[in-house]
């Protein structure tokens, strides 16, 4: 019997104009009526997450940053698995030598030094959703996206680095020429043994901690509640959703989802822009799954 819930939001809870589908927001309202607990769980700061949940009028847990942080429904902080300061200057230098534009996720919300370039990644994932639209009206869309979240621009990471009541959560990485640029960045990462480097979209790299998946994040709230895995239901779309489908009892792999998320998932669900997340949830319910 399904008592908790975990869903990515990109590509999977979030339709291509990046909001919650009505057929979605039902679903999961059903299913918290019938006391399921409902949480998302995404690549994003919580910041970035909220903004969706609440006009979607959705009050839910969150694992965020791929499962740095956790919060509850009130908002109240679970835990935190962030980054060692040697490990952000490694794969700080790693980055730079390749020339890639990054940013970094901190428990004082995201930084990034150039909103232009932030601008353009966001519009990028944009027309990717959404294939028959222009550049400049993904610009446009992203543009208007950006009003909405909390983002700190600065000139240099450097003083941020040194200040101590700030911790590193997750480094991400974007490049236009996709994973032909970024596959070798990742392998040279993978050397070091204490991080963990997955990806969200094709034009991504995210760098966690080793210890911070949504799989190991899902299981530590589903402790934290008396629930058994058996007992949970994961949906995701892409390569940084796999631990927590391998780890949940009941897992779907969105329609639009990358193939070797398919092959890990039990079940296949609708796309994301054909309420897939909704669909999923009745069914699992319905079926007893």
């Amino acid at each position: 019997m399904i008592k908790l819930i975990a869903s990515d939001m990109d590509g999977t809870l979030l339709s291509s104009n990046l909001s919650i589908s009505e057929g979605n927001k039902q679903a999961i309202l059903a299913a918290q009526e019938q006391g399921i607990e409902f949480m998302v769980a995404t690549g994003r700061d919580h910041t970035e997450a909220r903004p969706s949940l609440e006009e979607a009028g959705i009050k839910c847990g969150m694992i965020t940053g791929n499962g740095a942080q956790a919060f509850d429904k009130e908002g109240n902080l679970l835990f935190t698995v962030g980054l060692t300061f040697d490990i952000v200057q490694e794969v700080i230098t790693i980055l730079k030598k390749n020339n890639l534009y990054f940013e970094l996720m901190t428990t004082d919300g995201v930084y990034a030094d150039s909103r232009e370039a932030r601008l353009e990644n966001i519009a990028s994932l944009v027309a990717e959703n959404i294939p028959h639209i222009t550049f400049k009206m993904a610009i446009a869309m992203a543009s208007a996206h950006l009003e909405t979240l909390k983002v700190t621009y600065v000139e240099s990471y450097d003083e941020l680095l040194k200040r101590s009541d700030v911790e590193v959560l997750k480094i991400i990485t974007f490049s236009d020429k996709g994973q032909v640029k970024l596959g070798p960045v990742a392998e040279e990462l993978h050397h070091n043994k204490n991080i963990y480097v997955t990806s969200s979209f094709s034009n991504n790299l995210e760098v966690n901690h080793r210890d911070a998946r949504k799989g190991y994040a899902v299981k530590h709230v589903a402790d934290m509640l008396g629930i058994l895995m058996d007992d949970v239901l994961a949906i995701g779309d892409n390569y940084n959703d796999l631990s927590m489908l391998e780890e949940a009892g009941v897992s779907f792999a969105m329609g639009n989802g990358e193939q070797i998320v398919k092959d890990t998932a039990k079940y296949l669900a609708e796309t994301n822009v054909n309420d897939g997340v909704g669909k999923a949830i009745t069914r699992a319910i319905e079926e007893n799954l």
